[in-house]
Order: structure tokens, then C-alpha cells, then sequence
């Protein structure tokens, strides 16, 4: 197979027909294809016929005009290209799809609200790579269908009909919408007919997690002691043995619903995130106090986690997130870690409540680890991230091509797993700057470009 990034341009209906284009000779020459003879031209799920016109001292491709609309193509671009001798497929692309949860066709400058200047970046990116990337909402699936309607920039948020994509990266934001029918048979469906890659296919729950790593003798050093609250057996039980527990929501994020249980002086204090910051409980016995979060328990399952006494600053807990992510090779890979401080009057660290980011040298300089431990966990915390990503890929069973893990140093410089996200942040309020595309996106596409062989 030979392989090569072609400019892409449209041609008026009356130069060339629909079933041919004009292929320069340069780029013939280099990927191998025959002159005059017909090939199959694939760009995602689209097929069709062309006979190749060869045109000397260019090395572009040209298009119809109603090719290029039935290819969801507006503009000039470039794109990877590929082609096959054996079964003579010209193969441009990828063609990306990223599902979202919504779109405002309202707010041309916010179509898809607090994401829409990562999907920005993710398209100037994709043009760099020669790939292409289109946004589409669950409402655009129709059963068996070959086209889908996307979003695509061009000077402006466009809705297209395009083809179905090489590769599909869940974006949706509730499990409920993801859940859905109409999702789950789309997605079964293109990835029979097509052979579509769908990454990140599933949120992942906290009790799933660590019930899962757990099987791993080589991860349970990571692990907190955790289980499924199930009643107040397990609730006393876990006081009993440490001075603090927390309680998690397992479909929970950004910080919501955490409850922190402590004893103190003729009983329990029990504190709770608020928007406002820290709500404090005082109880005389943990009866009492179960009786107060029992009712919660009807409508939100909880994860109970020994407490840890982390790193802090300042007098405040410091946990890290990693973001590791698939590379061009279909290799996990440690793409950032940052430190998280937490905010005043708050006791988990999340950005949504109030916390700040520091990089991971200045947050271990600046805290109250022994000398030693602030020089082992530089190295150690991005050994860990790239453990546990190996893990849930191996425990778990689904399709994950970048994973948020959550990480915390105890005082004494041990590093323990907190929570893995599937579906990390892409919400950036800073400006975009054309020039400037993070590691992160650059790193999606490259995975996204092996999963398509292209």
C-alpha cells in the first residue's frame, strides 16, 4: 500500500464528470496507480466507481463538485491518501466523527457550547494531519443510514450529509443519552457494516473500576481500600478502621456529591460539597449519622473509600491528573499530568469547585513530602498512570483511546489511585490561537489516523 497527503480541489460539473476525477501524474507515480484504468475511491463509509484522468505537472486531486457535496467536501484541503493495487481502492482521509451530547444552531459562535472551541482546534488540527473531523448529536441517527448530518467548520459552523466515519470518538456527556436505543443500535450497526473504530465507548463507574484493577496483583498497591455501600455494616466496618472514609457518588463528577465521614471528640462530623464550598455535620453516633445520608442512598449509589492523608499545600489537598492517551502506534502514553490544589473551604480539588493547577515539579517542591518522596514520585506518578490505562484496557471491557486518571500522594510519598474518567474535560475558556494545538488533540488524531491504516 502506498501512502501520501494530496491536495483536494472541486471542479465545475461542466470540466469533469461525477464518475472521474483528475489525478496529477506526480501523485500517481508515487502511489502506484495505473493511468486511464477505473478504481474504487473511498472516503469513511462512501464508495464509488472513477475512471482516473491523469493531469501533468500537478500532484492534486480534483473533484466534481457533486462528488465533492456527496462527500461532505466544501472547501480546498488536503488529505491523506492511500491506494491498494490489489483491489484497487484509492482511500482519502480519515474522516473523523465526534459524537456530542448537543448542538445550539442558534449560537453560531457556541454550536456546541463550552466544547466548541476544542472542536475548533480538533478541526485546525485534523487539517494539518490531513485528516477530516465532523461533530454530529445522537438526534442525527437514522437506522441503516449511509450518510449522517454533521456539523463542519468552514469560516463558520456548516451542517452537512456526510459519509459514515472511519472513526467514531464519544463525546456524549450523560449516561443516559448514551444508553439510549437508538445510539447503541447506530453504533453495533456501523461497526458490522463498515468496520468502524467507536472509542471511548462507555463512561466507567467507580465501584467497575476497582473491582476490575483489583484482579491485578500488580495494581492493587494503587488501590484505596473501596467498596460498594450497601448498608451500615460496611459503613461501621470502614470507620473502624480509619480515621476518615469517603463516600462517592459511582456515576459521580466533577467533585458532586462527595461526602467525607471523620470522627470527632463524642462522635462523627460529616462533610458534603456545595457550590458554596464545605458543609459541615456534626453527629453523637454513626447510627445517627447513617440515618441522615440514608435517604440519598435510594436515588444515588455510593462507593465507600478509605480516607488518605494526602500531600498538601498550604493546608490544602493536592491530588494529579493524568491524561494518558492511545499515540500513533496504538500504544498507551502519558500525555500531561497536572497538579490540582484545592480550592479554600473545599476538600476535593476539582477545578468546578474552586481548585487551581500547578505543574507536578512545583506542587511536590512547594509540599510537605520527605525530601526523598519528592524526588521519586516525578518519576513514579507517570508509571502508575500508564499501569492503571493498562489495566482498565485489559479488565474492562471496551474500547478506551484516552483516560483521565486521577492520582494522590499520601503524605509519606505512596501513590493511590482516586478515580479513572473516560471522559476527560475538553471545555477550555482561553483563546484560540490557530498556531497553537495542544498535545492532546495532535495525539486523538494520530490515534484516530491508526485505527483507519491511514
Amino acid at each position: 500500500m502506498s501512502q501520501l497527503k494530496i491536495p483536494v480541489q472541486m471542479v465545475h460539473s461542466g470540466i469533469l464528470q461525477e464518475n472521474a476525477v483528475m489525478l496529477g501524474e506526480k501523485s500517481m507515480k508515487r502511489l502506484k496507480i495505473p493511468a486511464h484504468g477505473t478504481l474504487q475511491l473511498t472516503f469513511g463509509s462512501f464508495r464509488q466507481e472513477v475512471t482516473v484522468i491523469p493531469v501533468p505537472k500537478t500532484d492534486s486531486l480534483r473533484l466534481n463538485e457533486g462528488l465533492a457535496r456527496r462527500l461532505g467536501l466544501r472547501q480546498r484541503l488536503t488529505l491523506n491518501a492511500s491506494y491498494t493495487s490489489g483491489s484497487r481502492i484509492l482511500r482519502l482521509g480519515p474522516l473523523i466523527g465526534v459524537l456530542v451530547s448537543r448542538d445550539h444552531p442558534e449560537q453560531p459562535d457556541r454550536v456546541f457550547g463550552q466544547i466548541t472551541m476544542f472542536c475548533r482546534e480538533l478541526t485546525n488540527a485534523c487539517h494539518a494531519q490531513g485528516a477530516y473531523v465532523y461533530f454530529f448529536t445522537p438526534d442525527a441517527l437514522v437506522s441503516r443510514s449511509t450518510t449522517i448530518q454533521g456539523w463542519v467548520y468552514d469560516e463558520g459552523w456548516r451542517k452537512l450529509s456526510l459519509p459514515v466515519a472511519d472513526v467514531i470518538n464519544n463525546r456524549l456527556t450523560t449516561r443516559k443519552v448514551e444508553n439510549k436505543p437508538s445510539v447503541q443500535h447506530f453504533l453495533a450497526d456501523v461497526k458490522s457494516r463498515y468496520g468502524t473504530h467507536f472509542f471511548n465507548e462507555k463512561f466507567l463507574d467507580k465501584t467497575e473500576v476497582f473491582e476490575a484493577l483489583a484482579q491485578d496483583p500488580a495494581l492493587q498497591r494503587y488501590l484505596p481500600e473501596s467498596h460498594a455501600l450497601n448498608g451500615f455494616a460496611i459503613l461501621k466496618r470502614m470507620c473502624n478502621s480509619y480515621s476518615s472514609v469517603f463516600l462517592k457518588p459511582v456515576r459521580g463528577s466533577l467533585g458532586k456529591g462527595i461526602l467525607r465521614i471523620s470522627k470527632e471528640d463524642g462522635g462523627y462530623r460529616l462533610l458534603s460539597t456545595t457550590p458554596l464550598g464545605t458543609r459541615k455535620q456534626s453527629y453523637p453516633s454513626l447510627v445517627k449519622l447513617f440515618g441522615s445520608i440514608a435517604p440519598k442512598m435510594k436515588t444515588t449509589r455510593y462507593q465507600i473509600q478509605q480516607g488518605l492523608p494526602l500531600m498538601e499545600l498550604g493546608r490544602r489537598p493536592v491530588d494529579f491528573r493524568a491524561l494518558v492517551q492511545k499515540n500513533g502506534t496504538g500504544k498507551w502514553g502519558v500525555t500531561s499530568i497536572v497538579a490540582r490544589t484545592a480550592g479554600s473551604n473545599h476538600f476535593v480539588s476539582n477545578l468546578a469547585r474552586g481548585g487551581t493547577l500547578s505543574t507536578v515539579r512545583e506542587a511536590i517542591s512547594k509540599s510537605n513530602l520527605p525530601p526523598g518522596a519528592k524526588e521519586s514520585s516525578q518519576v513514579q506518578l507517570p508509571r502508575a498512570a500508564l499501569a492503571i490505562a493498562r489495566g482498565v484496557e485489559t479488565y474492562i471491557p471496551a474500547h478506551f483511546g484516552e483516560l483521565g486518571i486521577d492520582l494522590a500522594l499520601d503524605q509519606s510519598g505512596k501513590i493511590w489511585l482516586l478515580e479513572v474518567n473516560s471522559k476527560p474535560s475538553k471545555n477550555d475558556n482561553t483563546p484560540l490561537n490557530d498556531q497553537k494545538i495542544r498535545p492532546s488533540v495532535k495525539q486523538m488524531i494520530l490515534y484516530c489516523r491508526y485505527l483507519a491504516g491511514l
